[in-house]
């Protein structure tokens, strides 16, 4: 320490990710008590009248795949932390879990009627490769007529916004009696076109800080309305909300707005039927 603060010398860098690694910890960070996600996929795929295959892919702790499969879906989970897929085993049991990488997939030839993959896991394809690799791999696993259901951040918000950057915004709770606290830095690097986002971890029980470092790709919707006719979808659904994230959230109900202009951005696509 200097003078009584931190400094980036006074950090361990990790390239774990605390909340990923620790699924208790990630749920307790970021509590969804009414579904809202899950609900709001399901309420996509009913309006489009999408079949009972799902692939939920970056599942996470597996609770959107739960409710899914808890409103009559057959739901197969998928995510690369092997730690979500433990928990999500033993936490959320009923869909089928299993590892898989979205920047490239292979679960079966027309094995699936609907991927959907939401907070922003999609924008962990970082270049044009991995996002061609992802939307191939829907492709490829989805029947004709198969959707595709998006949730995450918009490219478009930070064009001329900076209200989100720059500027560490902080973060408190307390599970199983130790406080946590997450300062949490975001900046843009436009030339790989990245949100970065840098994030310490401290706590009240004498661990040192952790500094922990990752990026969603920033895409725009017309970059994205593009590069999903590409892989032979049309887009039937883009908009910033109402979603599981926005402020207000989504309510039972409710449809689709008409603008992609807030900071999340929602998107269903079909699958020709030709592919």
């Amino acid at each position: 320490m200097n003078g009584g603060r931190e400094t980036s010398t006074d950090r361990e860098v990790s390239n774990a990710n605390l909340l990923t690694d620790n699924p208790d910890l990630y749920e307790a960070r970021f509590p969804d008590p009414r579904r809202l996600a899950g609900r709001w996929a399901e309420d996509c795929l009913r309006r489009h009248d999408a079949g009972q295959r799902v692939l939920d892919m970056g599942c996470g702790t597996g609770r959107d795949a739960a409710h899914l499969h808890g409103v009559g879906r057959a739901v197969t989970g998928a995510d690369l932390s092997e730690a979500m897929l433990a928990y999500a085993r033993t936490r959320y049991p009923g869909p089928e879990y299993v590892r898989a990488d979205l920047h490239g997939f292979d679960l079966g030839q027309d094995a699936f009627d609907a991927v959907v993959c939401l907070d922003s896991s999609l924008l962990y394809c970082h270049t044009n490769d991995q996002l061609d690799g992802f939307l191939a791999s829907c492709r490829q696993g989805l029947a004709p007529g198969g959707l595709l259901v998006a949730e995450m951040r918009n490219g478009a918000y930070f064009l001329g916004r900076t209200d989100l950057l720059d500027t560490p915004t902080v973060n408190g709770f307390t599970w199983q009696g130790t406080a946590y606290r997450s300062t949490t830095t975001l900046t843009v690097d436009r030339t790989a076109q990245l949100l970065r986002r840098t994030r310490v971890w401290t706590s009240d029980d004498g661990l040192p800080p952790v500094e922990q470092r990752s990026a969603w790709r920033l895409l725009f919707p017309q970059e994205l309305r593009y590069v999903l006719a590409a892989h032979g979808f049309e887009v039937l659904e883009l908009h910033d909300g109402p979603g599981p994230r926005t402020e207000p959230p989504w309510a039972e109900g409710e449809l689709p707005g008409r603008t992609a202009d807030a900071d999340r951005l929602h998107v269903v696509a079909r699958l020709s039927t030709s592919h």
